[in-house]
């Protein structure tokens, strides 16, 4: 039985909390942390955690029998938790972002290395059916080479989504939607597409004038095998409809889960290659459920790989790399330049402090509240079909 800590009791922790309730034959809540410890009991009160206790400081559970760690805390606490952890041989999963900067990332990632300990960050979408039956399509060659994608990661917060205390500012959030929201469906893009090799990106804030940071940004980005690419990351956007599209040399597929094909006529013109869209449909069709959706199939993942020792699918190499492509929108779009990848050691935009230093800073935050009402929250749509 692995016993499991909560480092974090707000509004991401019921997701973590409910998905190891979900093993609990395999697993057991025995803390939950919060520099708000009223928090944190109300979490253990609110699931009726009975072997948990409640505790304000992190510090004290280094030296507990504890196996893993999930960490819900804002993102510029990542890297000294997780590092701390790690070294104090507990294995660790890490909301996303992974962290603030590339420096913290590559600190978080040597810990995991010299302690031998697990290093997963959260990318649930990943674990969602349309996610990995697309992935598989992509995978089977029948559309061809992919040519140019297409990410809409179009959310909607309104104005005093900023007001808590930690949001809003590059040095707690560490970024705007691009990083915060958009970092779902940009990990999901580098798991299909792989890293580009440049890009141009614009950023804006056009309807929260009380942060710092961009609620709409786009890039353009280049492939090495010539694909082009798009990624729109926004929060206000209606509706929240998002969705990832690639186009291939044969066929178009997205999540969620629309499909075309298409031969040339005589003229050059199109016409629908039923044939093929045939054979898609049916190796999509044919390809398994997940078992477990979103965070309760990662932290199944998770758990799998610290009882079989298999790796897992998400690891701070994969969480790493998604933050060095949200890094060089932020960089593009902040000094005009284009980016080529990867950003090294010495660029400016590889620490927290350069980041702060250079990102554009649209607004000064102007109110701070420490907590909201707990409220469900949205953390992305099914990608289902018609959803």
């Amino acid at each position: 039985m692995l016993k499991v800590a909560i480092i974090g009791a707000g509004a991401i922790s019921p997701s973590h909390i409910q998905a190891y309730l979900k093993f609990s034959e395999r697993c057991e809540i025995v803390a939950i942390c919060d520099i708000y410890v009223d928090k944190a009991q109300s979490r253990i009160d609110q699931f009726q955690l009975t072997a948990a206790k409640a505790v304000s400081d992190y510090k004290e559970l280094l030296g507990l029998d504890i196996d893993l760690i999930s960490v819900c805390t804002p993102p510029y606490t990542h890297a000294p938790i997780t590092v701390d952890f790690l070294q104090a041989g507990k294995h660790v999963l890490v909301e996303k972002p992974m962290a603030s900067s590339l420096q913290e990332c590559d600190e978080m990632n040597e810990a995991a290395r010299k302690s031998g300990k697990i290093l997963s960050v959260v990318a649930q979408n990943r674990f969602k059916t349309p996610m990995m039956k697309l992935k598989s399509v992509l995978e089977s060659g029948l559309m061809g080479p992919i040519v140019h994608a297409q990410v809409d990661s179009f959310w909607w917060r309104g104005h005093c989504y900023y007001d808590l205390w930690w949001r809003g500012t590059w040095e707690k959030e560490g970024g705007g939607c691009t990083l915060n929201h958009a970092v779902h469906h940009i990990d999901a893009f580098l798991w299909m597409m792989g890293r580009p090799s440049e890009l141009q990106a614009f950023m804006s804030n056009t309807s929260h004038d009380n942060a710092e940071v961009e609620d709409l940004s786009i890039a353009m980005l280049r492939f090495p095998s010539g694909a082009l690419a798009q990624i729109t990351s926004s929060v206000v956007h209606h509706g929240e409809e998002q969705q990832l599209i690639f186009q291939g040399k044969q066929a178009r597929v997205s999540a969620p889960w629309k499909l075309k094909a298409s031969s040339s006529k005589a003229n050059g013109f199109p016409e629908p290659n039923v044939e093929l869209e045939q054979e898609i449909v049916k190796l999509y069709e044919e390809l398994p459920e997940v078992a477990y959706e979103g965070h309760q199939g990662q932290i199944d993942n998770v758990l799998q790989a610290i009882e079989t020792g298999a790796p897992v699918l998400i690891d701070g190499n994969s969480g790493r790399s998604t933050l060095e492509l949200i890094l060089g929108i932020y960089k593009s779009s902040s000094t005009g330049e284009k980016v080529t990848f990867p950003i090294s050691a010495d660029d400016p935009f590889y620490t927290r402090e350069g980041i702060q230093a250079n990102a554009t800073h649209f607004y000064e935050k102007k109110a701070s509240v420490e907590n909201f009402q707990d409220q469900t929250i949205t953390t992305g749509s099914s990608l289902k079909s018609g959803s």
